[in-house]
């Protein structure tokens, strides 16, 4: 089997030029998602709160958005209308939340025109990660490295 047939298509992006705001009022959970997010390659702004969040989008201006939903003060619903009225209204977000929420709720959420992607917590980095990389359209760190054959495959 050749490298070639591996091969994701040559469009995609590097992660590296890429700058993903992560928005969580628990710091242990920023710090969780900004391990995941930048071992994929990503570049990382932090938001504590909504207030926050809102300025750095104006700010840094990022590719990609990781909002949680239940946000002290401004919450997300707010962040998320705050954000269609100015520059930010194409930036893609992904929604988080550990809160249960009814599936009407999660319905009027996605139907924002700038939701891509809607997650429960616990949140697995294998599936923020895929997600990321699909909205951004972006190249995972591991694909382009050379295909492991194993110990026994190579010269001894």
């Amino acid at each position: 089997m050749t490298d070639e047939g591996l091969s994701l298509p040559p469009d995609l992006a590097d992660p590296k030029e890429k700058l993903v705001l992560l928005v969580d009022d628990d710091e242990s959970i920023l710090d969780l998602l900004e391990h995941v997010v930048k071992k994929e390659g990503f570049r990382v702004e932090r938001a504590a709160d909504g207030q926050e969040a809102v300025r750095k989008v104006e700010a840094v201006v990022p590719d990609a958005i990781v909002l949680d939903f239940m946000l002290p003060g401004m919450g997300g619903f707010e962040v998320l209308k705050e954000l269609q009225m100015g520059d930010a209204r194409s930036t893609p977000i992904v929604v988080i939340t550990g809160r249960r929420i009814d599936r009407q709720t999660i319905d009027m959420v996605r139907q924002e025109p700038n939701v891509r992607e809607y997650i429960e917590k616990p949140i697995k980095p294998a599936v923020l990660s895929a997600v990321l990389h699909k909205i951004l359209k972006t190249r995972p760190p591991d694909v382009s490295r050379k295909v492991d054959r194993g110990p026994l495959s190579g010269s001894w």
